[in-house]
């Protein structure tokens, strides 16, 4: 990609520069805000005189690349972290700034920043580059600092202290001294007492004199005055002011950058932008206005489990009608939720999390395009849900070609990570989908694939390699929460391709067991969480394994939750009808992991071996009406003794899903009539239990599931439920 980089003259912002080389992209122009001299902390003044003004111009100069500058306007004045488009604030001078940019360049396509930690910045940039079209580069976002340091001096870069202020740096010893001098006492103040060895929380400021972008010429400092700001005994405070500065050429300048036509037709020209700015709001750019009348001809069938916490699913069951495709398909789904939202006093902003299946991933830009017509940053203030999306047999069974599940909470106390710009943290979420959900002690992620974090591809080596990645990418996100996949998991959810062959499920299924279930301490959760493989025909990008964790973030001091019953509510009671005949096979038929009495996650595999012994037809075809009646029989039951040992309600139930093999030829009709009846017997029993309203379960077809990823099961019922 062709790319703008944010400069303040600092090293952070140069060596992003270099970072966007390596992962081959080409600068071809800088961009700077000056701030209004009378918003000019003293502090910071010194790169904003006249001297300080020459060098950034001269940077223009070394690196021979045009420069679009904007004396800052506006203020701030939205002081939130998420930023919402303000008039008059000085995040609107940088949309102003790169609107320009991006209109005499119209070939750039992504901006470079040099956050390191600050999410404040980062989510400004992020937010004019959403408006703007452009792709947010972050490549120093979240890196060890340490490491950054000593990488920035090998690489060559010349930078020298311009502003001290912390504890351990003193103005008349560190002032204007180069970083490689500085490294080991950065390095011993970080150990003593905790610094910034990038100086991102302030400690100091830098100014770069040279490095290899700089092909042209350096820049040598001639004179300057340093003032002391504050002579505090434990933490002065100095700064420098550039008095006199001259460019040393370079006598066999590099070509590494701006060397294409665009940045030699206007290379090392300084472009002053004053426009007024034209104040829109552009976050809203809905590419459909769907139509929820042209749809009622559609049958839409709605579950929702739960009550405060609670998943709705919506789907399309007719087998007779052909689909007028995907999009139409997808809207009608997504209306029918965005209904069941607004009847429920509810909106998209109380959506944690969304499970997209689609028929086709061929198709998933147009499954995007309608997405983001329904569900869009303005709606989520708090935050864009998490999502996983995969392709799923649905023609095959009659559901259409969408099945859309959300996860809904009434209050509104999440807190989401959304990461838009492409780092070498973890992949980037580019549009109203994001990385993780936290709500209550529950950490959704969104499903992670083998992406290569800075290049967006996916890496080589096949299923295995991928899932390797994916494990070090969901760590990174976790991280963010204070907690790891590690030590923190509850339910752990493996999607795979279906063309995978029997040797690669295996390696697959040996690697997650080597790199993942035997590095696991399970300290903080008691026992193992619940795995579950899940086979789809496609997954996005092409990829072979997509991994989703659900992960425990505890809130109290001691991260140890108490165990307790749901007082004023009957708890479930499985049929005694069944329990002799289903009992004997609780324990190897289900998996289950419970967390401090207040989560639990649990799975129920009808295996060909199971469903021999509790079908009365041994031996035929599994998908005769009386054989779906007994498996669903057995699965209802488990899951009533599931929550009655642990001590749960059907009211808590938060995800309920039965998946089932398409390889069995059963129809998503017959199977929800099957286990409708095994509810409605079941509620004999539990008159707690609801069966007169909207199923609380979701019926998903899929080409395989099971505990492992060499077996396939006929049913695999996935569960989770939580306390408040």
């Amino acid at each position: 990609m062709e790319v703008v980089a944010l400069v303040s003259g600092g090293k952070d912002s140069c060596f992003a520069m270099m970072r966007c080389l390596d992962y081959g992209h080409k600068v071809v122009a800088l961009a700077n805000l000056i701030p209004l001299d009378d918003a000019v902390d003293e502090l910071d003044s010194y790169m904003y005189q006249t001297v300080g003004h020459q060098i950034v111009v001269s940077y223009a100069k070394c690196m021979g690349l045009p420069l679009f500058r904007r004396r800052i306007r506006g203020s701030t004045r939205d002081h939130g972290l998420k930023y919402n488009v303000t008039a008059g604030d000085e995040v609107e001078d940088m949309f102003a700034l790169l609107s320009e940019v991006k209109r005499q360049i119209p070939s750039i396509s992504a901006v470079s920043s040099g956050a390191i930690a600050s999410d404040y910045q980062r989510l400004r940039v992020e937010s004019v580059c959403s408006r703007l079209g452009l792709v947010s580069l972050a490549y120093l976002w979240k890196q060890d600092q340490t490491l950054l340091l000593e990488e920035m001096i090998r690489r060559g870069i010349v930078a020298i202290t311009v502003k001290v202020a912390a504890l351990g740096l003193k103005p008349s010893s560190h002032l204007g001294k180069e970083l490689a001098e500085l490294k080991c006492h950065l390095l011993r103040m970080n150990e003593s007492y905790g610094i910034n060895v990038c100086g991102e929380g302030g400690e100091y400021e830098t100014l770069t004199l040279d490095c290899p972008l700089f092909r042209n010429a350096r820049i040598v400092l001639d004179n300057y005055e340093v003032i002391l700001h504050s002579a505090d005994s434990i933490a002065s405070v100095g700064i420098l002011h550039p008095q006199a500065f001259h460019l040393e050429h370079k006598t066999h300048p590099s070509g590494t950058i701006g060397d294409g036509p665009v940045t030699q037709e206007i290379s090392s020209c300084v472009h002053e932008v004053d426009e007024v700015i034209t104040h829109t709001d552009v976050e809203e750019k809905q590419t459909l206005s769907p139509a929820v009348d042209a749809h009622t001809n559609v049958d839409l069938c709605i579950s929702k489990t739960g009550k405060n916490l609670r998943s709705i699913g919506c789907w399309i069951q007719n087998r007779s009608r052909a689909s007028e495709g995907l999009k139409s398909d997808l809207i009608a789904v997504l209306s029918r939720i965005d209904n069941q939202l607004k009847e429920e006093g509810l909106g998209w902003v109380n959506v944690l999390y969304v499970h997209l299946y689609i028929s086709n991933m061929k198709e998933f830009g147009l499954a995007n395009e309608v997405y983001v017509s329904f569900i869009t940053e303005k709606k989520c203030y708090l935050g864009v849900p998490s999502r996983s999306t995969i392709e799923l047999p649905l023609v095959q069974v009659g559901l259409g070609k969408a099945y859309v599940e959300v996860l809904v909470s009434n209050e509104l106390k999440k807190r989401v990570l959304h990461v838009q710009s492409i780092s070498c943290w973890a992949p980037s979420c580019i549009g109203p989908y994001s990385q993780a959900t936290l709500y209550g002690e529950i950490l959704y992620m969104a499903g992670q694939l083998g992406l290569d974090p800075p290049t967006m591809k996916l890496c080589p080596g096949g299923p295995t390699a991928e899932l390797e990645l994916a494990l070090q990418n969901s760590e990174a996100v976790a991280n963010a929460f204070s907690c790891s996949i590690y030590s923190s998991a509850i339910h752990f959810l493996v999607y795979c391709s279906a063309q995978l062959t029997s040797d690669e499920k295996e390696e697959v299924e040996q690697t997650l067991q080597s790199s993942y279930i035997t590095r696991l301490d399970c300290s903080k959760i008691g026992s193992y969480p619940t795995v579950l493989y899940v086979f789809a025909p496609d997954l996005p990008k092409g990829a072979r394994v997509e991994i989703k964790p659900i992960l425990y973030v505890p809130t109290d001091d001691d991260g140890v939750a108490t165990n307790e019953t749901e007082t004023g509510i009957m708890q479930p009671a499985p049929s005694q009808a069944w329990s002799a005949q289903y009992s004997g096979l609780h324990d190897s038929s289900c998996q289950i992991h419970t967390i401090g009495g207040r989560i639990c996650s649990a799975l129920v595999s009808v295996t060909s071996d199971i469903a021999s012994k509790i079908c009365s037809t041994a031996g035929q075809l599994y998908h005769t009406e009386e054989n779906l009646k007994a498996m669903a029989r057995f699965c209802a039951f488990q899951i009533a003794k599931i929550l009655v040992d642990n001590n749960f309600s059907w009211g808590s139930i938060t995800m309920l899903r039965f998946y089932y093999s398409v390889d069995h030829s059963v129809a998503a009709d017959a199977l929800s009539c099957a286990f409708s009846e095994a509810f409605s017997e079941l509620a004999e029993d539990n008159s707690s239990l609801r069966t007169d309203d909207a199923p609380f379960y979701n019926i998903v077809p899929v080409s395989g599931s099971g505990c492992s990823a060499c077996t396939n099961n006929i049913i695999t019922c996935e569960l989770l439920a939580s306390k408040p």
